[in-house]
């Protein structure tokens, strides 16, 4: 794996037909080669947008996305194939009646042969703990074991990164602990945005975004610090800003 590499990155939508352009990320350049990456912020902050620029999911409105030299945009499946991508929500995602016919609907294109592929399948959710529910109906699952599905689907094709968008938001205490143990022992590189600070503190490089800018890049106790400091800000702050529906509380 090489690098990712975001070129004066920016990202704006059009509400409607007679709107100005709304910025969701303005001027971000970053080269991201750290095995563990995580993105922190407040809701509307630009984590997500940043997260769907990696694989093609958002086209950049300018600047460049590319994933080891290959064109988020020009070359959309290549980069797909190397940036496996987990939605907050795996029901979001999980699109097939069962765990099984999930994992081997991934496989579909890489693996032709279908006894080959529902081996491969077998394997991949034998390695998760997931094979006694993979015949079980996903709306029969925890969400802790959907979210492991949906992990378990994407790494079947074994992409070399691994994007993350706040994989633990609707898991318990129990559940997160599972998932954070299972992240560790990944390969892939795993970039992923949190609001769980103490997920965000195991990785080797943070990034905080703040009004779809990056605000701070750097290591993982500095970044906290700063978004903390961030939080307290926005709290503290006079003015429209501290209108109770406006305020963050800070973590």
């Amino acid at each position: 794996m090489g690098s990712i590499i975001l070129n004066a990155v920016s990202v704006s939508v059009y509400e409607d037909e007679h709107s100005s352009p709304k910025a969701l990320l303005q001027d971000v350049s970053l080269e991201l080669t750290e095995q563990r990456i995580a993105v922190i912020g407040a809701n509307g902050s630009g984590k997500s947008t940043l997260l769907r620029l990696l694989n093609g999911l958002v086209p950049p409105s300018q600047g460049t996305v590319t994933v080891d030299g290959a064109d988020t945009v020009a070359e959309a499946r290549k980069v797909r194939s190397q940036v496996g991508f987990v939605f907050t929500d795996p029901l979001s995602q999980l699109v097939m009646p069962t765990g099984r016919e999930d994992v081997e609907l991934s496989l579909r294109r890489s693996v032709k042969n279908r006894k080959e592929r529902a081996t491969r399948a077998e394997s991949v959710l034998e390695r998760f703990g997931l094979l006694p529910l993979a015949d079980q109906s996903i709306y029969e699952l925890s969400g802790g074991e959907r979210q492991l599905l949906a992990l378990a689907a994407v790494l079947a094709v074994n992409p070399a990164v691994l994007v993350l968008d706040e994989p633990s938001t609707l898991l318990d205490l129990r559940n997160r602990e599972l998932l954070r143990r299972t992240l560790a022992d990944l390969e892939q590189q795993i970039i992923l945005s949190t609001h769980d600070l103490e997920l965000a503190l195991e990785a080797e490089r943070v990034l905080v975004v703040d009004g779809g800018r990056i605000v701070f890049d750097g290591g993982a106790s500095d970044a906290v610090e700063h978004y903390r400091a961030l939080c307290s800000a926005v709290v503290e702050a006079p003015g429209p800003r501290n209108h109770p529906q406006n305020q963050v509380q800070a973590p």
